[in-house]
Formats: structure tokens, C-alpha cells, sequence
């Protein structure tokens, strides 16, 4: 795969418009990043809804939320995340960083552009199986604020964790190894699990990243919070905003701390 370098990207006026066209050309060649991107989180969730809508015992609502967490940790873990990781670690590796530093394109453009593809494809994915699971007969959300708030701070919360992990990581391959600990920290976020732990445990958990998206999306698909008890009565619109205060803080918080990352630490030479 040929990577793009700063005489084959012709800047203009737009240094991130035309990194982002160059990304996403190379985005498209990579099949593996094509299928993680597009199938697995659209086919999932989907599958996953309509495998449980019928299940006895879970309402409509929590069925319509559990597909929208899931598409959220596919969409965010494998599409954004491990993409941006894959690809700028790549650039790097293969000096495309550094040559881009010598162009019209400043360091935040060309650490923002891989993004840019796999943002796309999550909002589109998004669209499909909102549209789907809602078209499909599950209750209108509660806030459909929320759940826009969660897509948005999902891309920039997870591009961001990308760009953080590269500083550690040598090359495309040991991405498959530094990219454990944020895997893992996303889905011991679901919510699935943050029921079964100790509540002292849960409570940590409650400030990892996925875990205040996994929140958001709560509120904004049934009303109340991911791991709020069965008989916990659903707030209104209004309601929900209130308790959106912990899950907006904590990735207000993690924000901060992976640009603190970046800047302290992100590397635009290859590590030898």
C-alpha cells in the first residue's frame, strides 16, 4: 500500500479536506479496515436486536438500547479507534508523517485526517441501524439529543485514545498488542458487565469512556442509566439531562487527558 506523501496531496486552501481524501483513498485499499468498518458494525447490532426483541422479560426499549450499545462499541473500538491507531502508526513508520510536517498542513490537520473515514462510516453505520431498529417498531427514544451527543464525543473520544496509543506503539503490528488495555477498558464498559461486578468496582468502571457513552445512550434510547435497576422508572426529556452530568464529565476528563497525551508524547518519527 502506497502511501500518500505531501507532493501527491495537493493542499489549496484546505490542508484537511485534501489529507482526508488522500486518507480515505488508502482507507478503501485496506480490505480488512473496508469490512471492520462496514459490516461488522451494522451486521451485529442488528442481528443482536432482532435475535433478543422477542425475548420475554426485556421491554422494547432495553432491546433497542442493547443494539445501540452495540453498534457503539464496534463502531467506536474497531472502526475508530484501532483504524486511527493502524493508520497513523503506518504514516509514521513509513515517514509520511514527517514529510507532511514540511507542507501547508499544520500537526493537528494531519493528525485529525485518518480519522475522518472511519468517522464517516461510523455516522453513516449509525444512521442505518437507528433507522433500522426504530423503523423496526422499537419506542421512539427519549432523548434523541443524547444519542447524537454519544455518537459525536464517541469519534472524539476513541480517535483521540488512537492518536495516544501510537505513542506507545513501534509499528503496525504491536498495534494488535498496545491496543489491549483500551479494548479491554471498553468492554468491561458494557453493560452487561458493570452489572455482574461489586459496586465499589462498578462505580471505578462507571468512569471509563465506553461506560459514559454506554450511559448516554441509556438515557437517550429508554430514559434512564445503563446499569439503573429494572424497576428504576424512566425519567422525561428534561430528566435526562440532569443525569447526563457524570457521563459528560468523564469524557470531558478523558479528553483532557489523552490530548495531554498527545502532546507530551505523540512521536512523528518511527521509533528505532
Amino acid at each position: 500500500m502506497s502511501p500518500p506523501t505531501t507532493a501527491g496531496v495537493g493542499f489549496g486552501r484546505r490542508p484537511l479536506t485534501a489529507l482526508s481524501k488522500a486518507e480515505y483513498r488508502q482507507f478503501r485499499r485496506n480490505k480488512t479496515l473496508v469490512i471492520m468498518g462496514t459490516v461488522f458494525p451494522v451486521a451485529l447490532p442488528l442481528i443482536t436486536f432482532f435475535l433478543t426483541r422477542n425475548t420475554s422479560g426485556t421491554s422494547a426499549a432495553e432491546v433497542a438500547t442493547n443494539g445501540l450499545e452495540m453498534f457503539a462499541l464496534m463502531a467506536f473500538l474497531f472502526v475508530q479507534y484501532y483504524s486511527v491507531l493502524s493508520l497513523i502508526t503506518t504514516r509514521r513508520g513509513e515517514g509520511v508523517l514527517k514529510r507532511l510536517r514540511t507542507g501547508e498542513a499544520s500537526d493537528w490537520q494531519i493528525q485529525a485526517a485518518p480519522a475522518v473515514p472511519s468517522a464517516l462510516l461510523t455516522v453513516i453505520g449509525g444512521g442505518v441501524v437507528v433507522g433500522v431498529i426504530y423503523g423496526a417498531g422499537s419506542p421512539a427514544p427519549i432523548n434523541a439529543a443524547a444519542l447524537v451527543i454519544a455518537l459525536v464525543a464517541g469519534i472524539i473520544v476513541f480517535s483521540l485514545l488512537g492518536l495516544a496509543t501510537s505513542a506507545f506503539t513501534k509499528n503496525a503490528e504491536a498495534a494488535q498488542i498496545t491496543s489491549m488495555p483500551v479494548m479491554i477498558l471498553a468492554f468491561v464498559g458494557l453493560t452487561s458487565i458493570r452489572d455482574v461486578l461489586p459496586d465499589r468496582m462498578a462505580g471505578i468502571v462507571d468512569w471509563t469512556p465506553f461506560a459514559a457513552l454506554s450511559d448516554l445512550i441509556s438515557l437517550g434510547a429508554s430514559g434512564k442509566l445503563a446499569t439503573a435497576d429494572e424497576a428504576t422508572a424512566p425519567t422525561d426529556f428534561a430528566g435526562t439531562f440532569t443525569e447526563m452530568g457524570q457521563p459528560l464529565a468523564t469524557l470531558g476528563l478523558w479528553t483532557v487527558l489523552t490530548l495531554a497525551v498527545i502532546a507530551t508524547s505523540f512521536r512523528w518519527d518511527d521509533r528505532r
